[in-house]
């Protein structure tokens, strides 16, 4: 099996799916604008460096001509601004996998929410925009508070919650850079994910985080240490609506195979509106929590699902997984960290990854990544104590950086 893996070495999880393709039994062709370390090397059989990853058309070209004369099975990409370019570059030599159609409708917001609600799925009104005019248009049509966002936009970058017109004249001059925006309706619930690793856009494995608070939140407020807990029971009556809607929106979208990534909102009146999908994995590390839910592999997993279309790891879910992300407070070096030896005498026993930026190393910058200053991760059998180890991340760790 012979594959074609688009950015291996960015961002970094990508090595840890280039890794589980090496480890099925892949023969891995990358193409990125790194440099490849002693550490991905070997699970590379060959490597084209081009000079810009983003650049579609001269990667495709590229492309073309560095494979000429040779077999290839697959071309995936799992980094969200590259899948329009894997599935070109399938259907340019003629390879099995999503169509470049089938994609856009995971990656063009309006047109992923025309699609699903032409399902008779709830989303959210949205309109297209494209001029500071349209975007006054819609919201007179939408009102507020609603939320303005880049059409084909990753995660929430660039995405802003209005809650007045006086709120959108700030915001607007940050979307100077933004070519086609979407103004949706603004969805007051609990937010959750739905993540699956799907085989002809079947679920093989599922599963379910939520948002504490919600992402527009977690990236608007620098004091909030954002929290994601992934739920060990799934049969939990809250969560059945969700689950139906997220399979009915991988069936309404035409998910082939690989890893989606999903958001959706629980209203107090337990309604579920969906939020917006993905056909590739979910980031700032929701596919560790997953692993750390059921103790597998799923790098590995996606790997075997994408070319052999086979998915072996166990499917039982053993822990509910809290990730607590840290902000600390100050501007330049971490100079120290308060209340994690006593977290860590207290609780240690259910940690399973503590990243945190030690004294003398910059601070991250919070709005660029969710990782920000680093996170804690425990996990737990008993949703409370899991629930309760994370807020206690948020609550008795402290970080300062002056």
């Amino acid at each position: 099996m012979r594959v074609v893996f688009l950015s291996p070495t960015y961002p970094p999880e990508m090595r840890q799916f280039t890794r589980g393709l090496a480890e099925v039994g892949a023969e891995v062709l990358g193409v990125g604008d790194g440099h490849p370390d002693a550490e991905l090397r070997p699970y590379l059989r060959d490597y084209l460096q081009v000079p810009a990853i983003m650049d579609e058309e001269d990667v495709i070209a590229r492309v073309h001509a560095w494979l000429r004369g040779r077999e290839i099975d697959r071309i995936l990409a799992n980094w969200e601004p590259l899948v329009i370019v894997a599935a070109r570059l399938r259907e340019k030599f003629g390879i099995p996998g999503m169509s470049v159609d089938a994609v856009r409708g995971f990656r063009d917001k309006q047109l992923m929410k025309e699609r699903v609600a032409a399902a008779g799925l709830r989303v959210p009104r949205a309109r297209r925009v494209r001029t500071a005019a349209e975007v006054w248009s819609a919201l007179e049509e939408i009102g507020y508070p609603a939320i303005l966002k880049p059409i084909s936009g990753a995660g929430s970058a660039d995405t802003y919650k209005v809650e007045d017109r006086a709120d959108l004249e700030r915001v607007l001059p940050r979307m100077g850079h933004v070519v086609e925006g979407s103004v949706e309706e603004f969805i007051d619930g609990e937010e959750h994910t739905y993540d699956t690793v799907c085989i002809d856009g079947k679920p093989a494995y599922e599963s379910v985080t939520q948002y504490v608070p919600n992402a527009i939140e977690m990236r608007s407020q620098e004091w909030v240490s954002p929290i994601m807990l992934s739920i060990r029971d799934l049969s939990q009556p809250n969560l059945a609506g969700g689950i139906e809607l997220g399979r009915r929106v991988l069936g309404a979208l035409g998910m082939g195979d690989g890893m989606t990534h999903m958001e959706w909102f629980r209203k107090r009146d337990g309604e579920v509106v969906f939020g917006e999908v993905a056909c590739r994995p979910g980031g700032a590390r929701v596919v560790d929590m997953m692993n750390y839910t059921s103790d597998i592999d799923l790098f590995r997993e996606w790997a075997r699902v994408a070319t052999h279309r086979r998915f072996e790891a166990p499917r039982d879910r053993k822990y509910n997984v809290g990730l607590t992300f840290k902000r600390a407070q100050g501007q330049g070096r971490i100079t120290r960290i308060e209340g994690l030896r006593e977290f860590l005498a207290r609780y240690g026993r259910w940690v399973v990854e503590e990243t945190l930026l030690r004294p003398g190393t910059p601070r991250r910058d919070w709005k660029a990544t969710l990782l920000s200053d680093g996170y804690v991760t425990v996990r737990h059998p008993d949703w409370d104590e899991a629930r309760r180890m994370a807020f206690a991340v948020a609550t008795d760790i402290q970080m300062y950086a002056s």
